[in-house]
């Protein structure tokens, strides 16, 4: 087995695992990693101009989800549901390394200046997940927690795995527009201190090494945003964890 297979078996599965957990509806979300081990028998070809340039990721192979791919069609086949860009030595232009007529997800931008800002700093994640979380996007619709300060308190209070697995807790993007410019540079911003950033009232973008491992965080950060809304639609305020409990939390090295 080739590391290319493992890594689409991987995807593959995560993508099933968000489809199953209504994370995925219709064709929404996408995803991007960085495979620059990765050798085409193609010629580049079809290159396409992109916005702005992204100099430190000049050169890079980057599998990408394509437009209006569905993730259950993307668990099935990442082949038949994915790209793979070249990035020129510029980094204002790509070409297609697959042989297909798919086009890159329409949140390329995003995704790319994502990458190009890892790039840039040098901290190692090669992975990009976008999903439609119900939880986190619920979350957003309550007034009181559209501050990040405010929604990370909520998240480190409701499950100990937010302190110990998201110390940093997570950015927050008021709403904008998908797709476009100033929604990809506000969560630039988001993601320069966090792991996740989520975009108000529409879904998160993780980044880590991996596919499953974005997975991991997105799934720790819905399952305290759950509890949070289990007990409140009992008619219970949630306690919490208090000061001393997530201080010795905060003490846990892995």
């Amino acid at each position: 087995m080739t590391n290319l297979t493992k890594l689409y078996e991987n995807i593959q599965e995560v993508a099933g695992l968000l489809n199953s957990r209504g994370w995925a509806e219709s064709n929404a979300g996408n995803l991007s990693i960085r495979i620059d081990d990765f050798r085409s028998e193609g010629v580049p070809h079809e290159s396409n101009a992109l916005p702005e340039a992204f100099p430190h990721i000049a050169n890079s192979t980057i599998l990408v989800t394509g437009k209006g791919k569905r993730m259950r069609e993307v668990s099935k086949s990442l082949k038949n549901s994915s790209v793979i860009l070249k990035i020129n030595s510029n980094g204002d232009s790509f070409s297609f390394l697959s042989d297909t007529d798919i086009l890159p997800t329409s949140e390329l931008y995003t995704h790319l200046a994502i990458h190009n800002m890892i790039a840039k700093r040098g901290t190692g994640e090669r992975a990009v997940l976008h999903s439609h979380v119900t939880e986190l996007i619920a979350i957003t619709h309550f007034n009181a927690y559209c501050n990040e300060e405010i929604l990370n308190d909520l998240l480190w209070k409701m499950h100990p795995e937010t302190v110990v697995f998201l110390p940093k807790g997570i950015g927050l993007v008021p709403f904008e527009i998908p797709g476009t410019v100033n929604i990809a540079r506000a969560t630039l911003i988001a993601l320069k201190d966090h792991p996740i950033a989520l975009w108000e009232k529409h879904g998160v973008f993780a980044i880590e090494e991996d596919i499953q491992k974005c997975y991991d965080l997105i799934e720790i950060a819905a399952k305290a945003v759950k509890i949070f809304l289990m007990c409140k639609n009992s008619g219970i305020e949630p306690a919490g964890l208090n000061k001393k409990q997530l201080d010795e939390l905060r003490k846990i090295k892995f």
